[in-house]
């Protein structure tokens, strides 16, 4: 039967496909890193306590990075290119959503607008990589060399997106509503359609290493754009809703190590 897990499984199991994935998510987590280092440096004055929090989410996406390149040392595999139509940080940034490469790269200290910018597109995002990471959990939190690494990840994701509910919900009381939730909808719409299109290059790119039937492949495919489909019409509204978070300040200490991957 096919299933999530069964699907994973397969990926895991092949080193070529299992190096394609780890290649792909720590591209990912190595950018989100510098996106978030760049833009904790360049906040404006008046948001400078915010500067620790911002430091703290890049560190962790660092950390991750780190993690998936330990995960593939361990089984001796040297990390790979990533495919373009599956780098989703980078078709996020081409495709205007979050703030563009061109400005982190300046000396500009950003606006307040920009930093609720951020906040939007990381709300939306770590919606994502918390409900990937959740799944990730549920199915091999117990397996011998994937289940700490997927514990520790899903734990930081959790908190990546609490913060950014608590920082947004502020901004909001401070007058900024209207701005958060244009910007919230803009966001999910479009991220909802590169992660179907992201999604599509994946499961094509992992189908070619393993081998899988022309009827295999239709399946998954048609999977995605069912999901694609839901989204469109009405799951995007589950990454634009606000509410204060159970943990509160999640990102107000130090980042937490990962011994034994890096």
């Amino acid at each position: 039967m096919l299933s999530a897990k069964s699907l994973f499984q397969e990926i895991l199991d092949n080193d070529e496909s299992f190096r394609l994935f780890c290649s792909i998510a720590a591209s990912g987590e190595s950018q989100g890193g510098w996106e978030n280092a760049r833009i904790a440096a360049l906040v404006p004055q008046s948001e400078r306590a915010l500067a620790p929090k911002i430091t703290r989410h890049g560190a962790d996406e660092d950390k991750h990075g780190r993690i998936f390149n330990a995960l593939m040392k361990k089984r001796g595999l040297e990390p790979v290119p990533v495919p373009p139509e599956t780098d989703y940080t980078m078709l996020l940034e081409q495709g205007g959503i979050g703030l563009a490469h061109d400005k982190l790269k300046a000396d500009q200290p950003l606006t307040v607008q920009d930093v609720v910018t951020y906040l939007a597109h990381s709300r939306v995002t770590e919606q994502r990589a918390s409900e990937q990471m959740e799944l990730l959990r549920k199915h091999f939190a117990d397996h011998p060399d994937l289940g700490r690494a997927v514990k520790m990840i899903s734990h930081d994701e959790d908190n990546h997106l609490a913060y950014c509910h608590e920082e947004l919900l502020r901004f909001a009381r401070a007058g900024h509503g209207r701005a958060i939730r244009r910007t919230l909808r803009e966001t999910a719409l479009a991220e909802i359609r590169i992660y179907r299109d992201v999604s599509l290059a994946v499961m094509s790119h992992m189908g070619r290493i393993l081998g899988w039937s022309r009827p295999k492949a239709a399946v998954l495919v048609a999977g995605i754009h069912a999901v694609y489909a839901w989204e469109r019409c009405a799951g995007w509204r589950r990454m634009v809703s606000l509410k204060m978070p159970e943990r509160r300040d999640a990102l107000g200490g130090p980042t937490t190590t990962a011994p034994g991957f890096a």
